[in-house]
């Protein structure tokens, strides 16, 4: 079992999701990867058949109605990760992870929004031609921060 008090913590979430689908594969794939918290920005989350392993109810959960609403709320000493293909994003694969972050993705059809790419402390992106699903994406970021720091 990871130890987030001894190594840090991590949240993951998603602005604008476009499925529920997503979200649920997501929350389930954060629950298993030792994530501290989950999150959505804009669209509400909706009970659905993916979240199989429960995790809204195994870990908190918040909903942020906009993007500054969320920004604001940051946890203390949180850096704010933006996983987007963007000129500015750094690799994945020699990224290094904070210990302290939170991790936001995009919906597939638009990504993140302007000002998250802005606030965002670091971007990073895979060696990708097209968009991932937004819940691959995610958890492919989680592995990546397990493999690496734990």
């Amino acid at each position: 079992m990871i130890n987030n008090l001894e190594q840090g913590f991590f949240g993951i979430g998603i602005q604008n999701g476009k499925t529920p689908e997503n979200l649920g594969v997501l929350w389930r794939s954060a629950q298993n990867m030792g994530a501290s918290f989950i999150f959505t920005i804009g669209n509400r989350y909706a009970k659905q058949a993916c979240d199989t392993h429960k995790a809204v109810g195994a870990m908190p959960y918040f909903h942020y109605k906009t993007f500054n609403d969320f920004y604001t709320n940051l946890p203390k000493g949180a850096m704010l990760v933006g996983v987007e293909l963007d000129t500015k994003a750094v690799s994945l694969e020699t990224f290094k992870h904070p210990k302290r972050c939170v991790y936001l993705l995009g919906a597939e059809d638009h990504g993140l929004s302007k000002a998250a790419i802005e606030k965002s402390h670091f971007l990073v992106k895979f060696k990708s031609t097209l968009s991932l699903n937004v819940s691959v994406a995610g958890s492919i970021v989680m592995y990546d921060r397990q493999a690496k720091i734990y």
